[in-house]
């Protein structure tokens, strides 16, 4: 039975749960998140808060208190500078404990214990854009390239085809001109035999 039993002790003597919770804390305002057991989570959340709270006022008297629990200057100086900043409106609750199962070793329970305005995930700096419903087709521009179709096999044939039938047409242009160019050669000159026999004629008269 747990009567009354309002302090864990977690299986240690005073001195090493103090300097035991001092390294967590530390640790936990330097990483901003750290995975421990659950009951040292608990235990810690107990420790850490009232420290937080005591960096909300930046005193000289309240960074020796908080550096006689703490005993890191480094750690100091991380609290004050910016963790007590982003927790100023917050009137306590600075810590949020997750579980995270069972250990396998040895089956202790496991948590996650975290500043709150430290995550990133539950408080995000932008907000995302909600995506529009609608299904709406995408808009062509006319700055896209135009997609080329591919021609089927029988298409290509005409194509040919039509090609050989145009070429063949050319080529029948240029004999037709010459047989013309070739009659009209002939008749001008039976056209000039005509007229030297006429002219014949006239001086034997």
């Amino acid at each position: 039975m747990r009567h009354g039993k309002k302090f864990n002790h977690l299986s240690r003597k005073t001195a090493h749960r103090k300097s035991m919770l001092a390294n967590m804390a530390c640790s936990l305002i330097e990483h901003k998140r750290i995975n421990t057991t659950l009951a040292k989570a608990k235990a810690l959340r107990t420790f850490v808060e009232p420290l937080v709270t005591k960096s909300k006022t930046d005193t000289t008297h309240n960074r020796r208190i908080v550096f006689s629990k703490i005993r890191d200057k480094y750690a100091v100086a991380e609290l004050f500078r910016e963790v007590a900043p982003k927790v100023a409106s917050r009137p306590g609750g600075y810590t949020r404990i997750i579980k995270l199962g069972h250990r396998l070793g040895d089956l202790a329970e496991m948590a996650m214990i975290e500043l709150v305005d430290f995550n990133e995930i539950y408080n995000p700096k932008g907000k995302k854009k909600k995506k529009s419903t609608r299904r709406a087709g995408k808009k062509v521009t006319s700055d896209q390239p135009e997609t080329n179709v591919e021609s089927s096999p029988k298409e290509d044939s005409k194509t040919k085809e039509d090609n050989n039938k145009v070429e063949d047409k050319t080529e029948a242009k240029p004999e037709k001109s010459e047989a013309k160019a070739e009659s009209n050669k002939s008749e001008a000159k039976e056209k000039s035999s005509d007229e030297n026999k006429q002219s014949k004629d006239d001086e034997k008269k």
